[in-house]
């Protein structure tokens, strides 16, 4: 039995989530028969993943009745037969609610599916002489055995209709002696790895995530970003997600000839490392920026808007920026004026409101505040909404504000006077010291995050409830 000619070019979704049927043209004539067994921009068309093939394999079946299976390997397949019919089956064994779903279909060389990182595979060959040929977007290592998951072809639960008995079938020894679904240990999601976890954003991605186990934290101790061996330092293959909140944030400091380079590696150096990392494995790469690579001048800051740092830590944010957007899978979440769980403006302002202090603070710089916990409910957001790739302005919500007039708020929310706060230029403030230039004019747009979905809280709301619980006895 020969392949079905001239078939459109078509696919059907299947009872699997992610588990997709194609048909595929084959045009023949007296000579055999030809087809695109893969063609990039026709399938991604057709309703494929762009999921980045990496490897062929063919299995070639030499008698009717051999039968291969079940397996579930960590990375996703594009299965097509070359030559004679298979029957397929296919078992959903991920974690989640549709672990235990089944779907079979007979393949001939006009059929192919596409089987995501999870799901079981098994065949059965129908003819002799069946070459059974399957894309792979990963390579084969001993790192990834232990995520392979099996099960028992004859599964009373998936009861699956073999059309030639498992007793006259073909075998291995090993297949025979799989378990049952109820012995199963599904296999779990992708793991998400936060990098820099031991900073602001890192604590409030640590509490925020600290319930979801297939979530690990990295500090700098346990992950050095600027090591030559980060392409093998983790198993990749198993991870779905780098979030880097890792950053050199001491902005004076870049100025100095040790600092610049400080700067340059974390913020360029080690992104670019993460960023290979991301490209060759498709992860997702989560990355923030800041405000400091703008020069200040617009009043209100567009996430298309032309970068122009001022200094050496607005120029390694730009060009980190501009690496992890080569990412195919990318979020770039840009903010400003972080305040969390650690030294910041809120908490020096509170400590000198309680000393009886009345500062002189900068009224010529204008932006929002960015709480760290929105800022992490921020990220999770875009990557469980799936959102458009690509980047997002994250500050808290409200009017701009000066860091005078956040001084003064805090020092109202102590107890003290507003008024203690003496405003003064950036020109005023920094006479007589070495510092590096910075925006005045901070203020992000965020029409695009809300967009998504996600509407930031407003940054007066998120300063009171800061300040009392610094000022809670």
């Amino acid at each position: 039995m020969g392949p079905a000619f001239s078939k459109p070019l078509g696919s059907r979704e299947t009872p699997i989530p992610g588990v997709v049927l194609f048909d595929l043209p084959v045009h023949g004539d007296n000579r055999g028969w030809f087809k695109e067994n893969w063609q990039r921009a026709k399938m991604t068309a057709a309703g494929l993943a762009d999921f980045g093939p990496v490897q062929n394999n063919i299995s070639f079946n030499e008698s009717a009745g051999t039968t291969r299976g079940i397996h579930a390997e960590p990375w996703d397949k594009f299965i097509s037969v070359a030559t004679g019919r298979v029957f397929g089956a296919w078992v959903d064994l991920r974690e989640g609610p549709s672990f235990g779903a089944v779907f079979t279909a007979e393949l001939d060389p006009s059929t192919a599916i596409f089987i995501p990182r999870g799901v079981g595979n098994a065949f059965q060959t129908l003819e002799d002489g069946t070459a059974y040929t399957y894309l792979v977007n990963d390579h084969w290592s001993a790192d990834a055995q232990d995520q392979y998951v099996f099960l028992n072809l004859a599964d009373e639960t998936a009861a699956i209709d073999w059309p030639i008995p498992l007793t006259d079938a073909e075998l291995s020894d090993k297949d025979r002696n799989h378990p049952r679904l109820a012995d199963v240990t599904p296999l779990g999601p992708r793991k998400t790895l936060v990098v820099g976890a031991d900073g602001q954003l890192g604590t409030a991605l640590r509490a925020a995530l600290a319930d979801d186990p297939a979530v690990e934290f990295a500090s700098r101790a346990d992950l050095d970003l600027l090591d030559a061996g980060l392409g093998t330092a983790r198993p990749w293959s198993a991870y779905g997600t780098i979030v880097n909140a890792a950053a050199y944030t001491a902005v004076d400091t870049a100025e100095t000839a040790e600092g610049r380079a400080a700067a340059w590696a974390v913020n360029v150096t080690a992104v670019a490392a993460l960023a290979k990392v991301a490209a060759e494995h498709r992860l997702t790469l989560v990355h923030v920026s800041s405000d400091y690579v703008f020069d200040g001048t617009h009043a209100l800051h567009t996430e298309d808007e032309p970068l122009s740092p001022l200094g050496v830590y607005g120029q390694t944010k730009a060009a980190g920026d501009a690496v992890v957007a080569t990412v195919p899978r990318h979020y770039i979440v840009r903010t400003s004026w972080v305040i969390g769980d650690g030294a910041n403006f809120v908490r020096t302002m509170a400590h000198l409101a309680g000393r009886g202090i009345s500062p002189s603070v900068v009224e010529d710089q204008v932006g929002r505040l960015s709480f760290t916990e929105d800022i992490a409910a921020a990220i999770l957001h875009l990557l469980r909404t799936e959102a458009p790739h690509g980047t997002y302005n994250v500050t808290n919500d409200g009017a701009e504000q000066s860091w005078a007039e956040i001084a003064a708020e805090v020092y109202g929310l102590c107890g003290r006077d507003g008024g203690d706060v003496t405003g003064v230029t950036t020109e005023e403030y920094f006479a007589g010291k070495d510092a590096a230039p910075r925006p005045l004019r901070s203020t992000l747009d965020l029409t695009k995050i809300r967009a998504t979905g996600f509407t930031p809280p407003a940054a007066r709301d998120r300063l009171a409830d800061y300040v009392a619980a610094l000022t809670a006895p």
